[in-house]
């Protein structure tokens, strides 16, 4: 009995200590974490003092009212990112992804998880999503459209680097990051997409067309191949037709061929004996008819060829004279012509070498008249010069008679000279009658005595000066005074100086 108590009570006490043990026993799962508080655990890589500590993979003994132990899950979490984000472009766009992220193993991050996340879960998705929005708002303002379709490794790695000191600080990891979609509600992608799919298009046209086109060129030659089978068989059957249709026609003519063969014979025999008949007839034509005819025909032919040739040699013999007489006078017309020639050649050196002696006589008598002349006009302006140097010395002793002298030498010359300056007038009509007349010949003959004035200066120059004056008086022959007004008039070879009023 005391056994069997005692046996119960052992009982008793063991199931009480399995009870126990397994209130105070706690074993974390594989994918979860045991966050024991209440009592002051020192913890490696933790703060001290917490006030709990984490359990991961193996079992611990908790202190029941004393301490609390709560779990942390360590499965993955999935949140869906929906972000709108407005490009470098400026064009909005909305970026679609998810985000899979667990609790860190280390007990750090554990412990940073259950700080934050312990009673929150099921907030953990959402919490997730705003660090990542805020990120990818950021990394895809400084990108482009093209960029963010192009380099989508790009945006996630970007994405993921500039989270992970958060997510280490919320205790959580990344384990994947997708971008699955962009959005974009204005329409820029689709355009950006237009001309490759335009070119898609094309290309997917041209290369429809190009099969269609090479299926239907199979086609039509497979038509053709077709339809020339069906032409060579149809001419094989033509032609074994044909051969059958003449087969049958020999046979059908077998009777009237025989026939026309005999007949054939016949016509045959009698042709020949016409063409004997013909021969013969034709040998008695030949006879009675052509032969005479051809002798009459050579007979005609042959006086008209010696008529011909008579009137051929008859014409050829007056060409023939023709021709002679034509070449004789040629040649006569040409010794004539070059008889001429030479009579017109000798007559043009004749004259010529006479023109030559001519001028070359003429030159020499020009150049001794020339030569006389010099030696006169010299010899006469050395006596002039002298006649003025005596005439300068008398003048001195008396000047009056010395100009009277010299007016008295040169009176014919004067009158002349007034009556030369009408020897260009070929009318002239005088007004007052007689006393125009008077008047006229009284003013020739002051242009006339114009010399009288002349000569009176010319002796009162000379003092002092008659040989130099004397000589320039012989080379000019004669001196132009100074006074009054003075025009010159030409006529012939003579000029006359006028003193006055000139006459027209």
């Amino acid at each position: 009995m005391l056994i069997g108590t005692i046996a119960g009570v052992v009982a008793a006490a063991v199931i009480l200590l399995i009870v126990l043990f397994k209130m105070c026993w706690r074993v974390a799962e594989p994918n979860e974490a045991l966050i024991i508080s209440g009592s002051k655990h020192r913890t490696e890589g933790l703060a001290e003092g917490l006030g709990f500590r984490v359990v991961t993979g193996r079992g611990t003994l908790v202190t029941p009212g004393i301490q609390t132990v709560r779990k942390l899950s360590l499965d993955l979490n999935e949140a869906d990112l929906d972000v709108e984000c407005v490009t470098s472009q400026g064009i909005p766009v909305q970026v679609k992804g998810v985000v899979i992220f667990k609790v860190g193993d280390d007990t750090v991050s554990i412990a940073n998880a259950a700080r934050r996340f312990l009673d929150q879960q099921k907030m953990m998705g959402q919490r997730v999503h705003n660090v990542f929005a805020g990120h990818l708002r950021s990394i895809v303002g400084g990108l482009t459209v093209e960029e963010m379709i192009r380099d989508r490794e790009r945006l996630t790695g970007e994405t993921r680097a500039a989270s992970g000191t958060e997510m280490e600080k919320l205790g959580l990891i990344i384990d994947s990051l997708q971008i699955q979609e962009i959005l974009d509600p204005t329409g820029y992608i689709k355009n950006l997409a237009a001309p490759h799919a335009a070119a898609v298009q094309r290309d997917a046209r041209i290369a429809a067309a190009a099969a269609d086109r090479e299926a239907t060129e199979a086609e039509q030659e497979a038509f053709a191949r077709k339809a020339e089978a069906t032409r060579n068989s149809g001419i094989q059957q033509a032609g074994y037709q044909a051969e059958m249709d003449t087969a049958a026609a020999r046979a059908l003519q077998a009777g009237p061929l025989a026939q026309a063969a005999s007949r054939q014979e016949v016509v045959v025999q009698e042709t020949k004996v016409a063409e004997l008949e013909g021969h013969r007839k034709e040998q008695q034509l030949q006879a009675e008819v052509r032969k005479p005819a051809d002798a009459r025909a050579y007979e005609t032919r042959t006086k008209a060829e010696a008529d011909r040739d008579a009137r051929i040699s008859a014409a050829e013999a007056q060409a023939r004279e023709t021709e002679l007489k034509a070449a004789a006078e040629a040649n006569r017309v040409k010794i004539a012509a070059l008889a001429e020639a030479e009579a017109t050649k000798a007559r043009g050196l004749a004259s010529a070498e006479s023109t030559r002696a001519t001028g070359q006589a003429e030159a020499a008598a020009a150049e001794a008249k020339g030569l006389a002349a010099a030696e006169a006009a010299k010899a006469l302006g050395l006596a002039e010069a002298e006649a003025i140097k005596a005439r300068a010395a008398a003048l001195a002793e008396n000047q009056e008679a010395v100009v009277a002298q010299q007016l008295a030498e040169h009176w014919p010359e004067i009158v002349r000279a007034g009556a030369e300056a009408f020897g260009n007038v070929e009318h002239m009509v005088l007004l007052n009658g007689a006393d125009g007349m008077g008047e006229m010949f009284a003013k020739a003959l002051t242009m006339g005595g114009t010399g009288l004035g002349l000569a009176r200066q010319l002796l009162g120059s000379m003092n002092g000066t008659a040989a130099p004056e004397a000589a320039d008086h012989g080379a000019t022959g004669g001196a132009s005074g100074t006074g009054g007004t003075g025009a010159t008039q030409k006529s012939g070879t003579h000029t006359i100086p006028v003193q006055g009023d000139p006459i027209v």
